[in-house]
C-alpha cells in the first residue's frame, strides 16, 4: 500500500501541474507523462498515479459534479487548486477503484491534504469525501442509491 500513497501524490502532482498549464482534460496524460521524465519518479509509484489521472480525465464531469454536490455553501472555482485535485482524486478512487476501501480512500486523501494543503484542508476534505462516499457508494450488501 506504501507505493500506492506515493502513487497518489504523484497524481496530485500530476493534476496540480495540469491546472497551472490551462486545465484541459485532453492534456492531462500527456502532462503526467512529461512530470514523470522530469521527476525521480519510481517505476513502481508510475502505474497506479497514471490510473488514477486517467480515471479523472475520463470521469471529470461526472467526478466534478459529485464534489459540487458535496459543498455546502462553496463552489469548484473558490477551492485551492490542492484541495480541488485531492477531492478529484478521492472521488476518482472511491467510484471507479474496487479494490480500495472507500475509508481507506478518505484517509489516504485526508493525509494528501496535510501533506500539501492549508491546516483547514484535511478536515474539509474528509467532510467533502464523507458525503461522497455517504451518498454514491452503496454500502456492502446495500442497493445502490
Amino acid at each position: 500500500m506504501r507505493n500506492r500513497s506515493r502513487a497518489r501524490g504523484w497524481a496530485l502532482q500530476g493534476l496540480y501541474a495540469w491546472e497551472a498549464r490551462g486545465a484541459i482534460p485532453e492534456e492531462m496524460m500527456r502532462i503526467l507523462v512529461e512530470l514523470f521524465s522530469t521527476l525521480n519518479v519510481s517505476a513502481q509509484n508510475r502505474p497506479y498515479a497514471e490510473v488514477l489521472v486517467r480515471l479523472v480525465s475520463a470521469n471529470l464531469r461526472r467526478i466534478d459534479r459529485s464534489v459540487e454536490e458535496s459543498l455546502t455553501n462553496w463552489r469548484m472555482s473558490r477551492l485551492s487548486v490542492i484541495d480541488r485535485n485531492i477531492l478529484r482524486l478521492g472521488v476518482a478512487e472511491m467510484l471507479f477503484v474496487d479494490d480500495v476501501a472507500p475509508r481507506i480512500t478518505i484517509r489516504e486523501m485526508v493525509m494528501l491534504a496535510e501533506k500539501y494543503g492549508t491546516h483547514e484542508s484535511p478536515r474539509f476534505v474528509n467532510g467533502v469525501l464523507d458525503a461522497v462516499m455517504r451518498r454514491e457508494v452503496p454500502e456492502e450488501g446495500s442497493a445502490p442509491r
